[in-house]
């Protein structure tokens, strides 16, 4: 099973970078069984919209993850219920609205478990993000071998962890958030992929997407700043991810990163 997933997309330069690039991954890796993006920074660098939904949908994404930027666009309550493919972070309380985690149809009829978690170190104050691992699998392994785990974090050390826990219990653990794609892609001990961050879809003449002057302006004066989504130097980065169509076991994991 190949599967890929896309990192951060961050604003209409990442939204462009998927559209005008993924035909060309898709011929050069795929065909693909499913395709994932984080999308929590597609809408002006926070959050998401429903017409941002629906461009992800027609460009062939069979599942968008998210974050802790998930609600930065208030419209989303008013449609996440109605998107079963769309994803919040499942460690939010019992009664959020929205869902942590899907089981899809791939292409050819294969199950595949998309979870989204996220971590709790310089974050949200959500529930622990290994006991809501544990509670998902208990669901879902007798549905499916075949589940990848987005791990929205901040601190290296917790992806790294989480990496471990999840060691042979999934297929991916793929790290998401911090925007700098890192070069640690790995089959861990007992056959999952893992890499700490996958990297952002978007601008790299900025910092992690924003234009640098704001950036800049804010941590030489400490004075408020609104930042802007930068354009140049625009990148898609992500995994190619094949999959044991039997086991769920990862055969190999492949960084990506392509310039527009």
């Amino acid at each position: 099973m190949k599967v890929l997933f896309i990192g951060d997309v961050f604003g209409k330069p990442g939204r462009q970078a998927v559209s005008e690039l993924l035909p060309l991954l898709i011929n050069k890796y795929g065909p693909f069984e499913a395709i994932i993006a984080n999308g929590e920074n597609a809408a002006g660098g926070k959050g998401i919209t429903k017409p941002i939904v629906k461009e992800f949908w027609e460009l062939g994404i069979s599942v968008i993850t998210t974050g802790n930027h998930v609600w930065a666009q208030r419209e989303i309550f008013g449609f996440i219920d109605n998107e079963l493919g769309l994803l919040r972070p499942a460690n939010y309380p019992p009664d959020t609205p929205g869902q942590g985690w899907v089981i899809i149809n791939t292409r050819s009829e294969m199950k595949l478990c998309v979870i989204n978690i996220a971590g709790q170190i310089f974050l949200d104050n959500f529930s622990n993000p290994f006991r809501c691992l544990d509670e998902i699998l208990k669901e879902v392994s007798d549905q499916t071998e075949h589940i990848i785990l987005d791990f929205h974090a901040e601190a290296t050390s917790e992806k790294v962890a989480m990496g471990w826990y999840a060691d042979g219990r999934v297929s991916a653990v793929i790290g998401t958030h911090t925007h700098i794609q890192t070069a640690d892609d790995r089959i861990l001990h007992q056959g999952t992929a893992y890499i700490t961050d996958v990297g952002m879809t978007g601008p790299y003449d900025s910092v992690i997407g924003t234009n640098k002057k704001e950036v800049l302006y804010r941590f030489t004066t400490m004075l408020p700043v609104r930042y802007k989504v930068a354009q140049e130097e625009v990148a898609l980065c992500g995994v190619a991810l094949d999959l044991d169509d039997q086991s769920g076991n990862a055969k190999s994991i492949e960084r990506i990163q392509v310039p527009l």
